[in-house]
């Protein structure tokens, strides 16, 4: 019997959900290296491809875009850059010719470290999910509608703390501020007692726009890059003193997680559906029912995307973005129809992801009913976040061929804050 050529890591399992069906970006440095050597990778399987090295040992034209320590200068370069960068890195992974170039340029996933992939520009965080504003508004509202008036007639949301955006795998520091439980006579100043998650899609902005020109639905694709899975963590009782009457700050603004790799749009054509029945007409800006200019309807606006989320590797959701009553391309079309301009690096999330079912709900506030309800864990009952807990969020897609389109996790670990 002959011996079987061993493989090699462009050789992956029939149905690895990060095949050449996926390829997603992120940046990454080998032990050793310096800040500026940090490179441009991309996912293969457990491997990452040093993307820039890769198109310089084949010639190709797109080093100036890949051979960088961060995505912006490729997000920057628009869609059809894009779309030539996709085509030719496929061609890279899966061309026999190309496989003694590419092989070496393939690094272990254990043998790199990660990093914000992006400098990330403004941050923006919308409410979309209509099953996570139900839940709150029957929790603090239990005598009125749910819904406040305007939540179906425009996306809403907030702007939050770009400078405080952090990659997968970065300790989450618990937040101190001004509380006030109801019953008592005045606030206090103290630590977080109500830490909670945020279970969230992120979507990435590469073309900028210009100041005082909106961006329509028909344009949605022309200016996001792609998408990440996030947590937009959250303390609860910080910002219920401090919301009324502007809303979130302090109690947002600690830290939002994001992942290390950011999936391209193109990658989730199969995974796109068509969103909830709207309740009510939409103004024309946001109205996603009417054919385009040119006569034909645009595609489906919402994604499929299947979430789990794990608090110290206990499954306590499982989700889908399927349900999110807004879309990514309402979010960004009402982000800029005031005239605000989109830059390269722009990052909004779509609020907390909650399902129709008790076990899909994306936000421990939701999951125990406000600490009514605790959940059981190996380690002891749960309201909220405790010092040491670790969550994480997993996420995948349907894929063309009936394969998974892998996202990267997002997982952080609540440490415990400097005295002040």
């Amino acid at each position: 019997m002959s011996e079987q050529t061993p493989l090699t890591p462009l050789d992956l399992p029939e149905g690895d959900p990060f095949g050449p069906h996926n390829l997603p970006y992120g940046v990454f440095s080998l032990p050793g290296d310096a800040v500026e050597a940090r490179r441009v990778g991309v996912r293969l399987g457990s491997y990452v491809l040093d993307a820039g090295a890769a198109a310089a040992a084949l010639g190709s034209p797109y080093v100036s875009l890949l051979a960088r320590p961060t995505l912006n200068p490729l997000m920057a370069a628009g869609r059809t850059a894009w779309s030539d960068v996709r085509r030719a890195l496929t061609a890279w992974v899966t061309v026999p010719a190309h496989r003694e170039t590419v092989r070496p340029l393939l690094h272990p996933l254990a043998d790199v470290t990660l990093h914000l992939p992006f400098e990330v520009a403004d941050y923006v965080d919308f409410y979309a999910s209509e099953n996570h504003a139900r839940n709150l508004g029957r929790m603090f509202r239990p005598d009125e509608e749910p819904l406040k008036p305007n939540w179906k007639h425009l996306p809403v949301g907030y702007h939050g703390r770009a400078g405080t955006v952090v990659v997968s795998g970065t300790d989450v520091v618990r937040p101190s501020g001004q509380r006030k439980p109801p019953a008592d006579p005045a606030p206090v100043f103290g630590p977080s007692v109500r830490l909670d998650i945020e279970t969230e899609l992120g979507f990435v902005v590469g073309t900028p726009s210009a100041q005082g020109t909106p961006v329509p639905l028909s344009a949605y694709r022309d200016h996001v890059f792609g998408l990440c899975l996030l947590n937009d963590w959250s303390a609860r009782d910080i910002q219920s003193w401090e919301t009324v009457p502007l809303g979130p700050h302090l109690g947002k603004s600690f830290a939002t997680s994001v992942s290390a790799w950011i999936t391209p749009l193109d990658a989730l054509d199969e995974a796109r559906v068509t969103p909830p029945e709207r309740t009510y007409p939409l103004l024309p800006y946001l109205d996603d029912s009417a054919p385009s200019a040119d006569g034909i309807a645009d595609e489906p606006g919402g994604y499929d995307l299947h979430i789990t989320v794990a608090l110290n590797g206990h499954v306590i959701s499982e989700t889908s973005s399927a349900s999110l009553y807004w879309t990514a391309a309402q979010m960004l079309a009402h982000m800029t129809v005031a005239g605000a301009s989109l830059r390269t690096g722009d990052l909004y999330g779509s609020g907390t992801i909650s399902g129709a079912s008790e076990n899909a709900r994306g936000s421990l506030i939701e999951i125990t009913w406000n600490g009514r309800d605790p959940i059981e864990l190996p380690d002891g009952k749960r309201t909220f976040l405790e010092n040491g807990d670790v969550v994480t969020m997993t996420a995948w897609a349907p894929g063309p061929n009936n394969t998974r389109v892998g996202l990267g996790e997002v997982t952080g670990r609540i440490v415990a804050g400097a005295a002040v």
